[in-house]
């Protein structure tokens, strides 16, 4: 879940921040549809706002660093603004964050693979109670996340170059970061009290579903599924295609796996 810019730009804070060369850059290579001012000279963090019963206070917060569990947001909502106005792209490595300002940069590490990328964090969210950070597809593949259900991470605040926050800004990805073993994935566990979820609170009981794709065109929604015999569940406009039920999260595994091969790469799990 993530909040929307009309939101909460009315609450926003404006602070001053990078000058000089950055200024006004624009990106010029995602499609005529995406392509805007993408600046960092402007930072927004916002009052404390509350979202389902819960207060979250955004805070400026140089040293930064969780574990927890990572969800991913894709195709659904592109085009629409993201909390600091900005347009999603899936495709750039972006993510939404419920407290940090907007941009500011974040190294995201699989716990599973070590695999770690620098990340551009440009909106709110997840507003779930066992996730921290929600992922742009773009940023899910690029660690290897893009399977299905929420992911172990660590999130890590850092100050990131120029030459990389012209290209997380452009869409791309930004120069490869060195991957973490195990003896650091274990300190950086052990510096944030984190554990993992058991077996019964990560994995659901009960029917599970996949999420084939989403548009926000019900007439694309539905050929799309006719075509798969799947159903269409619309949600604030946006119109998901999903295959299920399935009994249990095993048997919807089993039939996500040969999606891929069929052009559905980016298919999910879900409740």
């Amino acid at each position: 879940m993530r909040l929307r810019a009309d939101v909460i730009v009315g609450g926003l804070l404006l602070a001053s921040c990078t000058t000089g060369p950055e200024r006004n850059w624009v990106d010029r290579t995602s499609p005529p549809s995406l392509r805007q001012p993408v600046v960092d000279e402007v930072v927004k963090l916002g009052k404390p706002y509350r979202i389902g019963g819960r207060l979250y206070t955004p805070v400026d917060d140089r040293n930064l660093e969780q574990i927890g569990m990572a969800s991913w947001y894709g195709h659904e909502l592109r085009g629409r603004p993201t909390a600091n106005g900005e347009t999603f792209d899936p495709d750039a490595i972006s993510a939404a964050h419920p407290t940090l300002p907007m941009p500011s940069y974040v190294e995201v590490t699989a716990l599973d693979s070590g695999r770690t990328v620098l990340v551009r964090v440009n909106d709110r969210g997840p507003f779930h109670s066992d996730r921290i950070i929600d992922l742009s597809l773009g940023a899910a593949r690029a660690l290897g996340l893009t399977g299905g259900g929420a992911r172990a991470v660590r999130v890590r605040r850092v100050e990131a170059s120029v030459n990389d926050k012209l290209a997380l800004r452009s869409g791309n990805r930004a120069k490869p970061r060195e991957q973490l073993n195990l003896l650091e994935l274990d300190s950086a566990r052990q510096r944030s009290n984190w554990t993992p979820p058991s077996a019964s609170s990560a994995e659901w009981t009960g029917p599970a579903f996949i999420q084939i794709a989403a548009f926000g065109s019900e007439e694309r929604a539905r050929a799309l599924a006719t075509s798969l015999g799947a159903r269409v569940v619309e949600e604030r406009g946006i119109y998901r295609v999903r295959l299920g039920p399935f009994a249990n999260i095993a048997k919807a595994r089993a039939a996500l796996e040969p999606l891929g091969a069929k052009g559905y790469p980016d298919a999910t799990i879900t409740r």
